[in-house]
């Protein structure tokens, strides 16, 4: 019986029910469908294909009620539960109703699920006798993220977290004296009347990006499954058939994991306010890696199927592909980065069951591999070098290579964990990864350019030479020609470096030259067959556009003024990320700043109440030519417990560049000035000093009818000379004084009186104060060539979905 006022109970007890049924059902699929997979006889085989279809039906039913009961809860401001509370609120627009479901990791959980279920369905409709073992491992899968949901204890232990708890239960009201009930102890039944909203979702997550990003990322981790679940099977029926209906979907989910990855690089360069599109951060590292390594089995599977070389290879890269996206479920969301990652989820308590979720996956697979190895057929004899599965290969262990760099300097967080060591993180992250990922960048791109060009078994060394010569030469001077007019000079690093950067330019550009070249020259114009071709194409791209936008990212908001509101020691704190302030220009309302190659205006600001976000009008004018534009770059205030702004970038798109601006601070003038004049006396000709420079009385003007006026210049500590003209009005008997504010300055001035007309003494009045106007500073960099990576991205993903539909005409998935 319902006790509490208000309470809406029949939601939670639907969404527990489901929560359960979609658990038992799971583990029901993944039995029936184990023993279909080790039937024999036809009949037996198929009744327990039925039963195993069924479940998975419950199963997919229970999940699609699961997302709709808690939309219902979120979007019915259901508060009494723990999970509208805590990332939902009443003034939250519609379209972000759905982040809610990605802040939380039970509604990520849930969104895994369902791709799962999706999956599925399409490998029932066309796997066919590969259904019940692939089945049996997604089944599972299902199982173990279902146990993630559930928040039941056994025998002491809590399984999962329950998205369907109530606020009450969770203890969020035990030390608040106003929700208990002082006669009858225990919550007051009108608990409900003091919530009056939530806590509001993350200011980060509130941005478009993050409406579609999670879920095509998570439909990429989900889809890593498919490849693995193929091995899994081919392991447990010792067959090996099942690398050919395996390539579309490893085309399928390299083409959606790489589009969510790069999805979520849009958002940083758009919301995160890294000053970039990419920062290392662990999470997105965690999203890299099993992308690398799924690549690489791509690629040796490809090997395969044409030379009978690396079926083990094979093997071990797809396994491993989706063992790493566990790997990285269980970084991310332990809360082990906390301290590392801007966006890892915080600790549930369920570190030990996180673990196990790998661990359960890790074991029989690492197990199988093992004791299968042997009987997995391998060709006895090298390669030839100058065959392309010889470099296909070498191309494939590059990246995986790459991967286990990558994820080991991610991981230091957990090595400190387990062996109590203390490995500090190094000075500068970003070049950490850098100074290695940038001679992957070199032998990928050259593989990518020279691989294609070799036949597979044995290639002439006249054939090979023939072809090759003319894409070499016209990339050679095609990057010689970025290196020397594009001005690459970044030297911060080094010469070592820079050397590396040319090497790394020239071979992204080899690989586009080269791929494009080798449509015609080795495919003759076969465009339908030309998926690698593009989906090569696109990566060279990509690596030229981050080569190109990272190399000359250049820093426009170098600080004129000399003026700063920024302290050096908080420069590098988390969600505020301004670097060093003497990159950050500190601009006055309605005062025009000098800024290299542009005057910068502060124009206005307004507040939006629908999104809360206060909007900054940034006008731009360069000083040679028409160029004029205006930019509108917000803050919102941060919630979550979480003082200050957090700050959204805007960008002004160039076919070749972008300009790109966020606020690092701003000061409003909203609050009464409580700064008296300080008064001096001086003469024509004095100084006087004050804060930030000093000032000089040029001459005093009488102007009729009767008033005063001194001719002042102000002179900043930076050369900067700004006129001021304060005075007096005499109007009959009242004298008036005409005060004049140099707001750049943050000062007031005030002619007060004549103290000694003979000596031509006078006296003024000299107010410094920040309430006197409105600041903000500003860090703008130009990302030159930046939308070549984003057309390399969508290039690459065609390429990926050219080759699916090569390989399946009539279907994106049929085995043939």
């Amino acid at each position: 019986m319902n006790n509490y006022i208000g309470e809406h109970l029949f939601p939670g007890q639907t969404g527990h029910f489901f929560a359960v049924l979609s658990l038992v059902a799971s583990l029901v699929a993944t039995i029936a469908y184990f023993k279909a997979n080790r039937t024999v006889g036809i009949t037996e085989k198929q009744s327990w294909i039925r039963l195993a279809r069924l479940s998975f039906l419950i199963e997919t039913v229970s999940v699609l009620a699961l997302f709709v009961t808690l939309y219902y809860i979120i979007s019915h401001h259901l508060f009494e539960y723990k999970y509208a509370y805590t990332h939902s609120d009443r003034s939250l627009q519609t379209e972000y109703l759905l982040s809610c479901f990605w802040e939380g990791q039970e509604g990520s959980f849930m969104l895994w699920s369902f791709w799962h279920c999706v999956l599925g369905w399409i490998l029932i409709w066309r796997s066919k006798d590969w259904e019940a073992g692939v089945m049996t491992v997604i089944s599972f899968a299902q199982f173990a993220i279902a146990s993630m949901l559930i928040g039941i204890y056994f025998f002491g232990t809590k399984v999962g977290s329950n998205p369907f708890s109530l606020l009450r239960n969770e203890g969020f009201l035990d030390n608040a004296p106003v929700f208990q009930d002082v006669v009858n102890g225990g919550i007051r039944a009108d608990y409900l009347q003091f919530i009056k909203d939530g806590t509001g979702l993350n200011t980060l997550l509130q941005n478009y990006w993050m409406v579609i990003h999670p879920p095509v990322l998570f439909l990429g981790f989900a889809s890593t499954i498919v490849p693995f679940a193929y091995a899994m099977a081919g392991l447990m029926n010792r067959r090996h058939d099942w690398v050919k209906p395996t390539i579309a979907w490893a085309c399928f989910s390299g083409a959606v994991l790489g589009t969510g990855i790069m999805m979520g690089a849009a958002w940083a360069y758009e919301s995160l306010s890294f000053g970039g599109y990419w920062a290392w951060d662990p999470v997105e590292n965690a999203s890299l890696v099993p992308w690398l390594v799924l690549i690489a089995g791509l690629h040796t599977n490809l090997v395969y199927n044409h030379s009978g070389y690396s079926l083990r290879p094979t093997y071990f890269f797809y396994l491993f592909s989706f063992l790493l996206v566990l790997y990285s479920t269980f970084l991310t969301r332990s809360g082990i980065l906390g301290d590392t990652s801007v966006h890892a989820f915080t600790d549930l308590g369920m570190n030990t069951q996180l673990l196990l979720f790998v661990l359960v996956f890790l074991l029989p697979a690492i197990g199988l591999f093992i004791a299968r190895y042997k009987s997995i057929p391998a060709i006895a004899k090298e390669e030839n070098t100058y065959s392309r599965e010889f470099w296909m290969f070498i191309g494939a262990l590059v990246l995986f290579l790459s991967g286990i760099v990558i994820i080991a300097k991610t991981s230091v967080p957990v090595f400190n964990k387990i062996f109590s060591t203390n490995i500090a993180p190094p000075e500068d992250p970003e070049f950490a990864y850098n100074q290695i990922q940038i001679f992957v960048a070199i032998v990928i791109g050259l593989l990518s350019a020279v691989a294609q060009y070799f036949k597979y078994k044995d290639t002439p060394k006249a054939f090979f030479r023939k072809k090759i010569w003319l894409p070499t030469a016209i990339a050679l001077v095609i990057s010689i020609a970025i290196s020397t007019f594009g001005v690459i000079g970044y030297d911060k690093k080094g010469p070592g470096f820079l050397v590396a950067i040319h090497l790394a330019i020239f071979a992204a550009v080899y690989a586009v030259v080269a791929n494009t070249s080798y449509i015609w020259l080795g495919m003759k114009g076969r465009l339908k067959a030309a998926g690698a071709s593009v989906a090569h194409i696109g990566f060279g791209m990509v690596l030229v556009g981050i080569l190109i936008s990272s190399s000359k990212k250049t820093v426009l908001s170098w600080n004129t003024t000399g003026i700063t509101p920024l302290r050096a020691d908080e420069s590098h704190t988390k969600n505020n990320p301004t670097g060093n302030p003497a990159e950050n220009l500190t601009l006055f309302k309605g005062v025009a700043t000098d800024m290299g190659k542009y005057m910068v205006t502060y124009a206005l600001d307004t507040m939006n109440e629908l999104d809360r976000k206060r909007y900054f009008e940034i006008d731009f004018k360069a000083k040679k030519g028409e160029e004029h534009f205006k930019l509108y770059p917000d803050v919102i205030r941060n919630n979550k417990g979480m003082e200050g702004f957090a700050a959204n970038p805007a960008s002004k798109h160039y076919w070749y560049k972008d300009i790109f601006v966020y606020i690092t601070s701003f000061q409003e003038n909203n609050k009464a000035d409580t700064t008296s004049f300080h008064n001096q006396q001086l003469k024509v000709g004095d100084t006087l000093f004050y804060s930030n420079g000093l000032m000089i009385l040029n001459k005093v003007e009488k102007e009729e009818p009767a008033s005063i006026f001194l001719d002042m210049t102000i002179v900043s500590k930076d050369g900067r000379r700004y006129p001021a003209r304060p005075g007096i009005a005499i109007d009959g008997q009242q004298m008036r004084a005409i005060t004049d504010t140099v707001r750049s300055q943050s000062m007031v001035l005030k002619f007060n009186r004549v103290v000694d007309p003979a000596a031509g003494k006078l006296e003024i009045g000299v107010k410094e104060s920040g309430a006197i106007t409105d600041l903000l500073t500003l860090k703008v960099y130009e990302f030159p060539m930046i939308n070549i990576l984003w057309l390399g991205v969508m290039v690459m993903v065609v390429g990926f979905i050219m080759s699916i539909v090569q390989r399946q005409q009539k279907s994106l998935f049929r085995v043939k």
